[in-house]
């Protein structure tokens, strides 16, 4: 909702209002506004919109994580590079349902902004192999599968990449 300056700032100066206090002697007050400052320092790294919109993701109502990511006007100026990565993926997530070039332009950018999770990693490049699978592009659907096989270390993704294995051996 706010800007992540601004956030910073709000947060600089709660932190210094905490310093205050600690030299007045009030140190649970002082305590208290430094969790309260630790909330908007958080805020700045994990957009509090695209938190929404990954709840909104997990009771798989796409309707409401687009509505949700819709209230991001400008994500290149409101957002950290990061954030940038995750609004991009959850665009890809969305319109891989509905247009599939429309996904594959997202996820290659959220993997170029970056993503802090290898799950997430895993999933975009999964993705796109499942939709350079089905514009025949075997060789990169292939390369693809191999890295997202490499970022998969819980095993999470395994039977989907075992299943995509199998349908590139049928093309």
């Amino acid at each position: 909702m706010f800007n992540k300056n601004f956030k910073l700032i709000i947060a600089g100066m709660i932190v210094a209002y905490a310093v205050y206090q600690f030299i007045e002697g009030y140190i649970g007050n002082g305590i208290f506004l430094l969790l309260l400052a630790s909330i908007f320092i958080f805020l700045y790294f994990k957009n509090e919109i695209i938190l929404m919109s990954f709840l909104r993701m997990r009771k798989q109502d796409l309707d409401g994580t687009q509505k949700w990511l819709g209230k991001i006007k400008n994500p290149e100026t409101s957002l950290v590079k990061k954030q940038q990565g995750y609004f991009n993926y959850l665009h890809g997530i969305i319109f891989s349902q509905k247009n599939l070039t429309q996904a594959e332009k997202y996820f290659k950018k959220a993997l170029k902004l970056g993503l802090s999770m290898d799950y997430d990693v895993a999933m975009a490049k999964l993705s796109l192999a499942g939709i350079a699978m089905q514009k025949r592009r075997k060789r990169e659907a292939t390369t693809l599968l191999q890295e997202a096989k490499k970022l998969d270390k819980n095993k999470m993704l395994t039977d989907q990449i075992k299943m995509m294995q199998q349908q590139m051996k049928k093309i």
